[in-house]
């Protein structure tokens, strides 16, 4: 497995705490993410489907980065996930920038990662004779 393709296995396993969080103890996730806002269950467990979706999807792509929709898929996960939270912190003031910053390290260095090595995993097309 390529070192892009472990770095994807490690987000989706600190992506998968978050999915406990909403789905188990949803005052530790109001607290590490969203400190300014009154969170309920239900807003919780949105978030722990959500989340697990993205990180089913880091795990899918980890093992088929040769894969241009699924790779593109994950890209935008992340930028999805980046723009919700800045949301949240510039407009709607429930985020801390030190949980801003934290979920941009891992967004920010997957996009850019993703995005420097978008053409290096296409898979040649050989001609048929």
């Amino acid at each position: 497995m390529e070192l892009l393709g472990w770095w994807l296995m490690l987000v989706g396993t600190l992506r998968l705490a978050s999915v406990w969080f909403g789905f188990v103890d949803i005052w530790a996730l109001r607290l590490a993410v969203f400190s300014k806002t009154t969170m309920t269950e239900v807003h919780g467990r949105t978030f722990g489907v959500w989340t697990l979706l993205t990180c089913t999807l880091c795990y899918l792509c980890a093992f088929n980065l040769h894969d241009r929709p699924l790779y593109l898929a994950t890209i935008l996960s992340f930028v999805y996930a980046f723009g919700h939270f800045l949301t949240e912190f510039l407009i709607y003031q429930t985020m801390e920038i030190k949980n801003l910053v934290t979920v941009g390290i891992f967004a920010g260095t997957s996009i850019v990662w993703m995005l420097l090595q978008w053409n290096a995993h296409q898979q040649v097309k050989t001609k048929s004779p």
